[in-house]
């Protein structure tokens, strides 16, 4: 019995060791405006006519929020109307958002559902799951982040087509490919988050689902 359970753990590490992780449900107001605008941003920005402001997730996307609180980051997408941001505001005036947010902790907070349309990736929004992490700069993620991410994207992997994970900073290098739909090609943001390194982290925590960067 001794030697089946260690053959187990060698081949199948991952299905042993993987768990469901806790995901607390922390709402942001979804109402039929924020939803209108959703509509008119998949059409005018992504060139996607809908009935639904639904996505088809084959990608997640990993961000910081450039703070130290998640009700300071619930605040911040919660309102339907994106407040001031010109650089931003100039494509659209849907606020900004992700599905998940992430605590310093580790804690999962679940701020949409998972196939609900979410501005958080210029030219990538229509296929894109996003996670942010709290942190930033002044506030580099943790190891405990990082294994909820993992988590998280297992998870995402096993309900949906997830093909690629990318840090937000790598966003551009879908430019030129089938995969980017973006009206305006001089509609461009530089970000850096979440950085090189912790992506390089994460990618190796995940390397058995052979998931692309491109």
């Amino acid at each position: 019995m001794k030697n089946l359970l260690r053959l187990i753990f060698t081949l199948f590490p991952v299905l042993v060791f993987a768990q469901t992780p806790t995901i607390i449900q922390k709402p942001i107001t979804w109402n039929a405006e924020r939803e209108q605008l959703s509509l008119e941003y998949l059409k005018n920005r992504h060139g996607i006519l809908q009935e639904n402001a639904y996505i088809h997730p084959t990608m997640v996307v990993v961000h910081w929020t450039a703070n130290n609180s998640v009700q300071a980051t619930f605040n911040t997408f919660n309102p339907v109307l994106l407040p001031g941001r010109p650089e931003l505001t100039k494509a659209s005036t849907l606020n900004v958002s992700s599905q998940y947010v992430i605590d310093r902790d580790g804690t999962i907070y679940q701020f949409l559902p998972d196939t609900v349309f979410a501005r958080h990736t210029i030219g990538l929004n229509y296929c894109a799951i996003g996670i942010e992490n709290i942190g930033g700069d002044k506030y580099p993620l943790t190891a405990a982040q990082l294994k909820a991410n993992e988590a998280l994207i297992r998870q995402l992997k096993s309900k949906y087509p997830i093909d690629f994970v990318i840090g937000h900073h790598e966003y551009k290098t879908f430019r030129n490919t089938t995969y980017w739909k973006e009206t305006d090609p001089n509609y461009i943001t530089l970000k850096s988050d979440p950085g090189d390194v912790f992506m390089v982290k994460l990618r190796k925590k995940l390397a058995d689902l052979k998931l692309s960067s491109l």
